[in-house]
């Protein structure tokens, strides 16, 4: 089974594609290495997939549809994974250009893609943040999710639709998975966990929004990997009860299905940086903000729908998973922890 992999040098791109590999499935990883953020971490991520001798790494830009083309056209794609996209909440408010590029541009040549070449199966990464205005807890599929406060939350709310569009009017079963504040090693450095991680080591202060008053799902990247791996062969079917005059969102009469793919337990910020302090040994300098502009102010998983379909199950304690991490940034960086 060959196996598109796009975003192949970001962080959840890296990780997925190594389970593949692990699994001895063939993949093919595509990227652009664009310097939004250390282009050296992206190049080291792509090293460690080149180690498996069934990866293939294709430079390029997902919006170039006639490199998109060639690709398809001499290899047997069957399953893409679709994790490329332009991320950041706060950055979408400064380059929003770039997320129009990437997110709906680039989304919109890999499903045409998958349309002219039938493919079995498109996995693509959603977003916690399309849940936006809403105020409901736990977020739910079954909710709306019309009422984003941020272009990044829109494009991916857009994915969600576009990708509705064409399994209805072409049938390719397209699932989308909305991810929750994800975390680990071989992070990326623009997230708030890694952010901290790096101050509080080298002794500067860290910006906290909304004084602290926040919460996220914060899950752990191994769990989010077997989130997608155990749904590679789960396609989504037509659902048979669904009724046109009171719309399920998350499913639907065509081949689609979006799940929540979360830790199902929210934790306070406050004790997220503890956490980090007391793994380190070293006390945070604490630099309270006010709420930012995108932001919101807690996310939290309802995955009931994805535990019945693969049953999931998050694994990784915020204390197990931020050990590796620091354990892992440790030794990328060649820092001394206790130091």
């Amino acid at each position: 089974m060959a196996i598109l992999v796009t975003g192949v040098a970001g962080f959840i791109g890296m990780h997925t594609a190594k389970k593949l590999l692990q699994n001895n499935l063939e993949v093919f990883g595509i990227d652009n290495i664009n310097d939004y953020y250390d282009v050296n971490l992206k190049k080291d991520r792509i090293k460690e997939l080149q180690k498996y001798q069934s990866f293939t790494f294709l430079e390029g830009d997902i919006a170039d549809r006639n490199y998109m083309m060639n690709i398809f056209q001499h290899n047997s794609i069957q399953i893409v994974i679709h994790l490329a996209a332009q991320a950041g909440v706060r950055y979408s408010i400064t380059k929003p250009d770039a997320y129009i590029h990437s997110n709906l541009v680039g989304f919109a040549t890999i499903l045409e893609m998958c349309r002219y070449w039938k493919v079995n199966h498109l996995i693509y990464a959603s977003s916690s943040s399309v849940y936006g205005a809403n105020t409901k807890i736990p977020f739910s599929t079954n909710d709306g999710t019309n009422h984003p406060v941020s272009l990044y939350a829109a494009t991916k709310k857009s994915n969600e639709l576009m990708a509705h569009a064409y399994s209805h009017l072409y049938g390719i079963p397209t699932t989308g998975l909305r991810f929750f504040t994800v975390y680990g090693p071989w992070g990326r450095p623009d997230m708030a966990y890694f952010m901290f991680t790096k101050n509080i080591m080298e002794g500067k202060a860290i910006s906290v929004f909304n004084k602290g008053l926040m919460k996220r799902d914060f899950t752990y990247i191994d769990d989010i990997v077997e989130g997608i791996y155990h749904l590679l062969n789960h396609m989504p079917q037509k659902n048979e009860d669904w009724d046109s005059l009171m719309p399920h969102p998350s499913s639907s009469h065509a081949p689609y299905k979006v799940y929540n793919l979360g830790n199902n337990k929210p934790v306070e910020l406050i004790r997220f940086i503890e956490t980090i302090e007391q793994l380190i040994g070293k006390k945070a300098v604490i630099d309270l903000q006010p709420m930012q502009a995108g932001d919101v102010v807690e996310t939290y998983a309802d995955i009931d729908d994805l535990q019945a379909t693969i049953d999931f199950q998050p694994k990784v304690t915020i204390e197990q998973g931020l050990k590796t991490f620091i354990d892992w940034y440790q030794s990328y960086y060649g820092i001394n922890v206790q130091s």
